[in-house]
């Protein structure tokens, strides 16, 4: 197979990484960590959500927690903030839901990292494609993302 969107992404910017093929389809957290020889913690989620028409953040976040949506209105200053549709995410990112990688996207949009993501030395993240996943270091997603706003947006326990 060729490589994903976001290895070649991240190719042209020199960051190090490794692609992940799946051998099999996953449908968990648990299985995609299984697979990957990682915990859940380690799998980035990048969830794209409209803040105003036309106007889109992704956040980046670790493991299986929630975003608190009022962290998330607070800090993107709107009182109304939703996820983007599977069709706004396919139109915006190029990608479907379920392998949205904030790296090789269609349309430049503003990164938001949860500092969960931080926490892990390695992670790995959506490729752009089905079944392959991208490997990397976290401050390597920090790096490729040019120095992206750190945020806590998880839902405390």
């Amino acid at each position: 197979m060729d490589k994903p969107p976001a290895s070649i992404a991240l190719e042209a910017l020199g960051i190090p990484h490794r692609v992940f093929t799946h051998e099999q389809p996953v449908s968990t957290f648990e299985e995609a960590a299984s697979q990957r020889g990682q915990r859940p913690g380690q799998i980035v989620r990048s969830i794209l959500f409209q803040v105003r028409p036309e106007e889109f953040v992704m956040v980046l976040v670790a493991g299986p927690k929630q975003v608190d949506w009022k962290k998330l209105r607070r800090h993107v200053k709107r009182s109304r903030v939703r996820m983007a549709t599977e069709e706004e995410v396919l139109d915006v990112t190029g990608f479907r839901i379920g392998t949205v990688s904030p790296f090789g996207v269609r349309t430049q949009v503003r990164v938001l990292v949860d500092a969960s993501v931080l926490k892990e030395e390695e992670v790995s993240l959506g490729s752009g494609v089905r079944n392959m996943a991208i490997v990397m270091k976290s401050a390597d997603v920090f790096r490729a993302l040019g120095k992206p706003e750190i945020v806590d947006f998880l839902e405390s326990t």
